[in-house]
């Protein structure tokens, strides 16, 4: 066995690993961890595949960033588990149920494929030769020339989704006071302060 199929093996595994114990953990906190350690399975096997810039972008993107800060999201917030766990236990059988159905679903697909003889060509022909052109290069006239639409409409469509998220988890609270600064810069100046005579020894 070369190194090369043994890192492929090693990084696999472990992305794999990660992933169930990512789903798996009971603690948030240990989930967090266990998916920077899938980023950085991942990150690795992009390596192998001459991937360089895109492992760096994994690492630095996903690791530094995202998985980072669920990490201080979950330490965090004060949330209820067992409250969580509790209102789990109650969709359970249809969570399994789905859960079923989709591994039913995998299992047909995998039965059925076959690879395809000039899939490999196909493969091929979409990136130019990796000796001309370096795999930064060729990822960036991929999405900025041949696919910029495309790309436009996906970045577009994280868009909607953010708005989406926002408004769905905004909530106005009554109870809370807020500044009103149109209220504050229209006010009468001879009704914002009023003088009170206190006498000595007495109070307001």
């Amino acid at each position: 066995m070369t190194v090369a199929a043994f890192a492929f093996y090693l990084f696999s595994i472990t992305a794999v690993a990660a992933g169930v114990f990512v789903v798996t953990a009971r603690n948030p906190v240990h989930s967090v961890l266990w998916l920077i350690l899938a980023f950085l399975s991942s990150a690795g096997l992009f390596v192998l595949m001459g991937a360089e810039f895109v492992a760096m972008l994994l690492i630095i993107v996903y690791v530094g960033a995202v998985a980072v800060l669920f990490l201080f999201v979950v330490m965090m917030l004060d949330v209820d588990f067992s409250e969580l766990k509790a209102e789990m236990a109650k969709y359970m059988p249809l969570g399994l149920l789905i859960g079923v159905v989709l591994l039913m679903e995998f299992f047909m697909v995998v039965g059925v494929w076959h690879a395809s003889d000039a899939a490999e060509g196909l493969r091929a022909a979409v990136t130019p030769d990796v000796a001309q052109v370096q795999n930064t290069k060729a990822l960036g006239m991929l999405l900025y020339d041949k696919y910029v639409f495309l790309f436009m409409i996906a970045g577009l469509i994280l868009l909607v989704a953010m708005i989406g998220a926002i408004v769905l988890t905004m909530r106005r609270r009554k109870d809370v006071k807020r500044q009103n600064v149109l209220a504050q810069m229209w006010r009468d100046p001879a009704k914002a302060m009023e003088l009170m005579d206190v006498k000595p020894g007495q109070g307001l």
